[in-house]
């Protein structure tokens, strides 16, 4: 077996068409289905069905085809690490990072930039179970994530900042009444929240249920900027990261209460606890530790 199989095997799998693969690949169609029949004689199972035509995987190919996709993505990971380390320069960055954390992300991109000019960054925005995932199958390099409320496994961790919470109202309403509300409160207002698959909604849920209280959301989003839209287009509460402020100004007639009591979520970076540790991982760390993300002013 050799890397460039495997490669021909992902595109397959992505195209489902063996012309298409060959294709996205560079090469002739011959050249695509001798290499995944070799495939097929070393494992000794069928990883495609075929007639005259892509027909689709065996689940011994789908199998395959996760393995493969895994493996690939080490190479990568492997490559840039070593370019890193050779030369200081090049390579990509995959980093993966909650919503509501990436106004901070730039805080440590840009410090990693100066340090090393020619880094690219792959930068997606994931849930954090899809950033623990992304982890274990060598597909991210690191990530932004909560540390303590439900806890990511085969991790390794460092604190940057707290995220706090805060509720918004449109001013002319009775919620923006007082200067403080509490989170009981703030759970009869007409609200637009995070969906449930969204680690901030739990903990905002949490935060609720401590307080007696449970919220009816009249949205719910899984886009931050949608939910910010909601409010200030809406003209609904919302319960928002502190975070978020710093992108994401209010609009003049609508007001921001503080919540008790106030609760806070450390969020920091994530990278797998194996060794060896990438660069790229050591990298994001090392600019962390340089630059203090210790709390987000708000």
């Amino acid at each position: 077996m050799v890397i460039q199989q495997l490669i021909y095997l992902n595109a397959l799998a992505r195209e489902r068409h063996f012309g298409r693969a060959a294709a996205a690949c560079h090469v002739s169609q011959a050249t695509l289905s001798k290499a995944i029949q070799r495939l097929e004689d070393e494992f000794k199972v069928p990883l495609v069905r075929r007639r005259h035509q892509f027909e689709e995987l065996t689940p011994e190919g789908e199998r395959a085809v996760a393995w493969a996709q895994r493996i690939l993505a080490e190479c990568e990971g492997m490559e840039a690490d070593l370019a890193l380390m050779h030369s200081g320069t090049g390579g990509k960055l995959r980093l993966g990072a909650i919503p509501t954390s990436l106004p901070a992300v730039p805080r440590l991109t840009g410090p990693l930039r100066r340090r090393h000019p020619d880094l690219r960054f792959a930068i997606r925005s994931l849930s954090s179970r899809e950033i623990e995932r992304g982890l274990q199958e060598s597909e991210l390099d690191a990530g932004l994530t909560y540390l303590h409320n439900e806890p990511l496994t085969g991790v390794r961790s460092r604190t940057l900042y707290e995220e706090g919470y805060v509720f918004v109202a449109p001013s002319e309403s009775e919620w923006a009444d007082g200067e403080r509300i509490s989170w009981a409160s703030a759970a009869e207002a007409p609200l637009c929240l995070l969906s449930p698959d969204m680690q901030n909604r739990r903990i905002v849920d949490r935060n609720f249920a401590e307080a007696g209280a449970q919220a009816h959301p009249v949205v719910e989003t899984n886009s931050i900027s949608t939910l910010h839209a909601q409010v200030r287009e809406g003209r609904l509460c919302a319960v928002l990261a502190d975070s978020w402020l710093q992108a994401y100004s209010l609009p003049e007639d609508m007001s921001l209460l503080p919540l008790e009591p106030e609760r806070r979520q450390p969020i920091g970076i994530v990278w797998p606890e194996g060794e060896p540790t990438s660069a790229m991982a050591r990298a994001l760390v090392e600019a962390a530790e340089e630059f203090n993300l210790t709390k987000l002013p708000t």
